[in-house]
């Protein structure tokens, strides 16, 4: 069983549902990419970041999969923002392959390369060591540069409110295919999703069962909608619902029966859920459970609702 698509603004069709590939360990991913494959996924979300690309290659090429068949993402991380195409190169040689499906800015937050820490570069008070000085126009021309070498089809965001996207999108020559978010039931984004429809910005959403142990697989409202569909799980429920909101959902797993059971589900889920479901589904953060998982200390203001007063 394979994922069914979605189209992005430049034609390019896109599988609705991805491997995320966060937080897998080493040791773990390329067995999780090689089973996902075999198993019907044609999509793996990657990120130079994770320090895992290697690996995923390593899944890719075990799989058997053809190349051309696989969706490949990665990501641009905030200490390369001024030398983009060697951290893509990078990706490149870590994946074993000579083009990314789609290319992102990680975040909107370009880190000084020179800092204390190649990843993290970090300041006295704990905050990220941001360069303040740097122009995330200047990051989109760059991601823009390698469309036209051929080594990315597509580019996009990655945590990117409308603030930083009204930024940037009068200058882009290229609009962002997608914006990847943290979206799930505890933090739907509602309004940042009507801005990005009306944009053609396709939403992805990372972390759509929250986090670790996360309360969402235990929601009352999304445990009844299940039992009364007769899915085997609320987490059906969770990733169905963005499906039908159009949004990708990227299901991070390196248990083989989560994996196939993340995919099967989450179409199964998409299928019978109604309108009344959406709606229902769409009030429960409002209710009182707004909640985000995801909140690196940056030290900025990203111009995202319900998330911490930066400090700087």
């Amino acid at each position: 069983m394979t994922s069914h698509f979605t189209t992005l603004n430049n034609g390019q069709n896109i599988p609705a549902i991805g491997l995320g590939t966060w937080q897998s360990k080493p040791n773990e991913v390329a067995l999780a990419v090689e089973h996902a494959l075999k198993a019907g996924y044609r999509h793996i979300d990657c990120a130079w970041a994770y320090g895992n690309e290697k690996e995923v290659g390593e899944g890719l090429r075990a799989s058997g999969v053809p190349r051309e068949e696989v969706f490949i993402t990665s990501k641009l991380w905030g200490t390369y923002h001024k030398r983009v195409e060697e951290c893509l190169d990078q990706t490149l040689a870590n994946l074993g392959t000579t083009y990314l499906d789609l290319y992102l800015v990680h975040w909107p937050i370009a880190m000084n390369p020179n800092g204390n820490h190649p990843v993290m570069p970090m300041r006295p008070n704990g905050n990220r060591d941001i360069d303040e000085s740097w122009d995330i126009r200047d990051t989109w021309k760059g991601m823009e540069a390698m469309v036209k070498k051929g080594k990315v089809k597509s580019i996009g965001a990655s945590n990117f409110s409308q603030t930083v996207l009204d930024k940037v999108l009068p200058t882009a020559e290229i609009i962002p295919a997608v914006n990847q978010l943290e979206i799930h039931l505890y933090n739907p984004q509602l309004e940042l999703l009507d801005y990005l429809k009306s944009k053609k910005i396709v939403p992805q959403a990372y972390s759509p069962l929250g986090s670790t142990n996360s309360p969402l697989l235990t929601d009352e409202p999304a445990t009844e909608i299940a039992k009364k569909h007769g899915l085997k799980s609320t987490s059906d429920v969770l990733l169905g619902y963005l499906l039908a909101k159009d949004i990708i959902v990227l299901p991070k797993s390196v248990t083989p029966s989560r994996i196939e059971s993340n995919l099967t589900g989450a179409l199964e889920a998409y299928s019978v859920l109604t309108p009344e479901d959406i709606k229902a589904l769409d009030g429960v953060a409002a209710g009182g459970k707004q909640k985000r998982f995801i909140m690196p200390p940056w030290g900025i203001d990203l111009g995202f609702d319900n998330w911490p007063t930066a400090t700087k």
